[in-house]
């Protein structure tokens, strides 16, 4: 007799172990996986009684808040609102009953609802939960500069474009803007109107729920001209002083590369790689492919970062990878002579590619040639204080030789001081850039760029600014833009 209830009490001690094992398990650790199934109608529903975590720019700036609602059975849901309106809604994302989630509402939901697997959050969750008291997500605190991210969007206007904005030592993003804008609030119930304001957008299709800045791809013109020199430089086969005759083009497969079209003189005659890149001569560049070869350029670039996802929080089908496209589809040739490696050099090609990679191809120069991983998130914060988890700055690796870097600094500083970059001079501080200018098969239609860090000696933003529909260069449209994110950032 005294077995059977000593086998039953061992029994119902493993049965009560289980309980507990399965309730924690589906009411903290699990909790994420039902949330992401949109066809799960009840975790959907539970996931609005949870006090979802707040999220803030870098200086304490409320991007995303909560309105609590009370139903007829004194059940509190708490919803969604978005005090600043469009400020950072392509970041951000939004977080709805009938639309769902995107940006970090979605990558990061599961910190929002405490619903992540560090100790301290399933330990309180789990006490609320038997508490019966509501349950409060974890916030989280961005690296954006709300100052800078409202010039962005303020300086672009009605032009469909992005800014990227990097501190190069760390990789914080600073900037992430994109235009149109949208306004998350009228998601929910007004969402057409999203549309109708995005009508005004010198664009077609104006797309204001896409992000720009990580998944617009682009041909980036002359700014590739980085990658192009950065390769030519570390591998010693052109130096700054190098000299080439430019006749105004070149021949690539017996026919000629013209100069871009706005360049005067068209032909420059006699002139060293530094003037080649201060100047943007394509026909200098051209000849600099054929060089050093398509498959050389191409490796360099994917030691900036080119042909792997950007490394970011955002959702992974909110991000592109930079590269050659070859219909529609990411192409890495397997011989040279596969790709065009003059038009390659200077930025055309079937090249595509997001502002986020050009800005970290920027920042990489500015930081000594290592790439450093960007990154949105600064920390997470548990809803009582203290930090849950905090990011800290990882390299990529080294793209380039550190005085490769040094020598492309002082040639992108030429182009500021008397190039093609002259818009973006800042009395007392020392710009280092380069103009994009990126024919569109249109005529007159160009997508335009500018990328630049400051100061070039001792760099603390690097800034990728590109802009759509534009028939002036991106010396012209992009650079004065640049120059303004630039001097907010630096608290000019």
């Amino acid at each position: 007799m005294n077995d059977q209830i000593r086998k039953l009490s061992v029994l119902a001690v493993l049965l009560l172990v289980a309980l507990i094992g399965a309730t924690t398990y589906w009411q903290a650790w699990a909790a994420g996986d039902l949330a992401d199934k949109q066809d799960n109608a009840i975790a959907q529903v539970a996931q609005f009684t949870v006090d979802r975590g707040l999220i803030y720019a870098a200086d304490g700036t409320p991007l995303a808040a909560n309105r609590p609602v009370k139903a007829k059975d004194g059940q509190t849901f708490y919803f969604r609102r978005y005090p600043q309106g469009d400020l950072a809604s392509d970041v951000v994302g939004y977080s709805t009953q009938s639309r769902f989630r995107t940006g970090l509402e979605r990558s990061e939901n599961d910190y929002l609802t405490a619903s992540n697997a560090h100790l301290d959050t399933v330990l309180n969750k789990v006490l609320d939960r038997l508490k019966g008291t509501t349950v409060k997500g974890n916030s989280l605190v961005l690296t954006l500069n709300p100052r800078a991210q409202r010039q962005a969007i303020d300086a672009l206007g009605d032009n469909c474009g992005a800014v990227v904005a990097l501190e190069p030592p760390t990789g914080k993003v600073l900037v992430m803007a994109t235009t149109p804008a949208y306004d998350p609030n009228l998601i929910e119930r007004s969402f057409d109107t999203i549309a109708q304001r995005a009508a005004h957008a010198r664009c077609s299709p104006p797309a204001p729920l896409l992000n720009r800045g990580t998944a617009g791809l682009y041909v980036p013109g002359s700014t590739f001209k980085l990658v192009t020199a950065a390769a030519a430089l570390d591998t010693g086969k052109v130096g700054p002083q190098s000299h080439f005759f430019d006749k105004g083009y070149c021949i690539e497969y017996g026919r000629k590369v013209k100069n871009f079209g706005d360049q005067a003189p068209e032909a420059f005659g006699l002139v060293t790689f530094t003037q080649a890149l201060q100047h943007s001569i394509n026909a200098v560049f051209c000849q600099v492919g054929k060089r050093l070869g398509a498959l050389t350029i191409l490796d360099y670039a994917r030691r900036f970062g080119f042909y792997s996802l950007p490394p970011l929080e955002t959702p992974e089908s909110e991000r592109r990878v930079s590269g050659l496209y070859d219909h529609g589809k990411l192409y890495f040739p397997k011989h040279s002579f596969d790709v065009d490696p003059g038009r390659l050099a200077f930025g055309q090609e079937r090249l595509g590619v997001t502002p986020l990679q050009m800005a970290m191809v920027t920042a990489a120069i500015a930081n000594g040639g290592v790439v450093m991983r960007p990154y949105l998130l600064d920390r997470v914060e548990a809803p009582g204080g203290g930090v849950v988890t905090r990011k800290h700055p990882e390299s990529l690796g080294a793209a380039i030789k550190p005085e490769t870097a040094a020598t492309l600094t002082r040639m992108m500083e030429a182009v500021v001081a008397g190039g093609t970059g002259t818009a973006a001079q800042i009395p007392g501080i020392p710009v280092a850039g380069k103009t994009g200018t990126a024919e569109t098969g249109v005529n007159h239609v160009n997508t335009t760029w500018f990328v630049a860090f400051a100061p070039a000696n001792d760099p603390k933003v690097a800034v990728a600014v590109t802009m759509e529909n534009q028939s002036q260069t991106g010396g012209e449209t992009a650079a004065p833009i640049a120059k303004r994110i630039i001097e907010t950032l630096l608290g000019r």
